[in-house]
């Protein structure tokens, strides 16, 4: 039993990857599967479409490998994280299609959930109250969904997350479990206890009975794969399952406090490793579980902040713009001018996540002159997501007093040198991307290889990463600050757009986003605009 079947489903795609003992790759398989945009704002995926090109995956990459089940050590599952399904218990049918994690339908109720105070969960679960998380979305299934309610509390409907719903599946619908990682994104678990939050639940009207079972590991036994159409892998523990973003931790072995990755996905995450205590983060940053390996093992922690829109800005040029033909000519495009010609990108298409949490954001580009061509368009699209990473990893190096000398980076767009430079850059420190450029779905190998007894410890799985590019910084400080300058003033014109412009609309908006200390600053200044344009109008 010398492989490991990993199975990462992601926003965009599914696919299984097959893994050898010195963590080299010996087959893959991906299937995309479709997107609904039934309303602005709102994304949802197909569930069953998720578990047939899972199951197809599974297959077609077994084949390619011929290899059998008893090849086969362990799986490994990885997933995009609070991505909201429910199904029933005992049919296996969703109730309704998966709420995608960057789906913003939820923000009513959020806002009525946080009455001003977004960080009213925030020391018992390490997350602000936002649309991001899996607990809204419940409960927008629960008021708009006939029936569910009624069943999640009788307990013949089940909901979780995409791994939670994976692992029903490939089980045959007798495992419901969750595991930490995914638990610490919806909302209702304690960051301390690792269980869910009786507060937290009665607070946000969800009942327990509906959720999984929270394994207390990453890599440990979760159950045994007997699913129809899966008998290539019958009878193979499951023994490993992260989130996406702390399997990509996890597969770039991130093991010491204060080593970091930053995934360039769909989305970018940065996560930095924090050790067993879970740091509270004071400037918009998520507290979120990183691994245990094993029930006996101490959990490790992170810092996590998140950029909503990386690779799929560079979509939206493609898709929308048109400006582009394919993602890779973005870069050979930006590369036919020096710079952003002033231009900067907010891509608040969803609000800004990390560290502002405003839902009320919108997208924008300013500093635009009759100068700029769409050479300039692509570059500053290109360079939006690097100054997003600046901030996060600014907001980390207060919370954590830890100055990075490094960053670890993996994702799509790694390929793209001209980010990689500009973002090494504006962070002053190198870049390493590693030789296994597949670190979501290997993280998620290394977990389940670690329960199955493939792999010793992680020093064991250290000796397998090695770095394939350095990117070194070579921007002056003064260039640097300037363009930090800018792009701060950029984000600010891009905030409380979707917001009514009445002075309560507008107080309740921005005082909701700030931190305690800074609310009675904030009123004042908020009552100050309100006295000066009630003189404008009698004037």
């Amino acid at each position: 039993m010398a492989y490991v079947l990993s199975i990462d489903q992601g926003t965009s795609s599914s696919r299984c990857i097959i893994f050898d003992k010195q963590s080299q790759q010996v087959a893959a398989h991906q299937l995309e599967h479709k997107q609904y945009f039934p309303a602005q704002g709102q994304v949802e995926h197909d569930p069953e479409e998720i578990w047939t090109n899972v199951r197809t995956c599974i297959n077609e990459v077994m084949q390619k490998a011929q290899l059998k089940a008893s090849d086969i050590n362990s799986v490994g599952i990885t997933n995009q994280r609070e991505t909201t399904i429910a199904w029933n218990r005992k049919t296996g049918k969703p109730y309704y299609n998966a709420i995608v994690w960057n789906d913003t339908r939820t923000v009513p109720i959020c806002n009525a959930i946080a009455n001003g105070n977004i960080d009213l969960l925030r020391a018992r679960t390490g997350l602000p109250i936002a649309p991001y998380f899996s607990a809204s979305k419940l409960i927008w299934l629960f008021q708009n969904v006939p029936g569910l309610l009624e069943d999640a509390k009788s307990g013949e409907a089940a909901v979780g997350t995409v791994d939670s719903y994976l692992i029903f599946k490939l089980t045959n619908g007798s495992v419901h479990k969750t595991d930490l990682t995914n638990a610490s994104r919806t909302l209702c678990m304690n960051i301390d206890s690792l269980q869910w939050d009786d507060y937290c639940l009665d607070k946000l009207g969800i009942p327990k009975r509906c959720l999984a079972e929270i394994a207390p590991f990453t890599s440990g036994e979760f159950g045994y794969v007997f699913a129809p159409g899966c008998a290539c892998i019958d009878g193979v523990l499951i023994g490993g399952v992260l989130g996406d973003q702390q399997a990509a931790l996890f597969g770039q072995t991130c093991f010491g406090a204060g080593e970091a990755k930053n995934t360039y996905g769909t989305g970018a995450f940065l996560l930095m490793n924090t050790g067993t205590q879970a740091k509270q983060s004071r400037t918009g940053l998520l507290t979120t579980v990183a691994y245990k390996n094993g029930k006996d093992s101490p959990a490790v922690y992170a810092l996590e902040g998140s950029v909503a829109y990386c690779g799929s800005l560079i979509q939206w040029l493609r898709d929308n713009l048109q400006i582009i033909s394919t993602i890779a000519e973005s870069e050979e495009l930006a590369r036919t001018v020096d710079d952003s010609g002033g231009m900067f990108f907010v891509p608040a298409f969803a609000g800004l996540h990390t560290p502002y949490w405003d839902s009320t954001a919108r997208g924008c580009m300013v500093g635009m002159t009759a100068f700029n061509t769409k050479a300039h368009v692509a570059r500053a699209a290109l360079e939006a997501p690097a100054f997003q990473t600046e901030e996060v990893l600014r907001a980390m190096r207060t919370d954590s007093n830890i100055e990075l000398k490094s960053l670890k980076v993996d994702g799509g767009m790694t390929k793209n040198e001209l980010v990689m430079q500009f973002q090494s850059d504006l962070l002053n420190v190198p870049l390493y991307c590693p030789t296994n450029t597949e670190t979501t779905a290997l993280g998620a190998a290394f977990a389940a290889g670690l329960a199955g007894g493939l792999w010793k410890d992680e020093e064991e799985l250290k000796a397998t990463w090695a770095v394939a590019k350095t990117f070194s910084p070579c921007m002056g400080a003064d260039k640097r600050r300037s363009l930090l300058k800018l792009w701060h003033k950029a984000v600010q014109k891009s905030r409380a757009w979707d917001v009514d412009t009445d002075s309560d609309s507008l107080f309740s908006s921005v005082v909701a986003g700030l931190s305690q200390p800074f609310k009675v600053l904030g009123f004042g200044i908020l009552f100050g605009m309100v006295l000066h344009r009630s003189f404008l109008a009698k004037s």
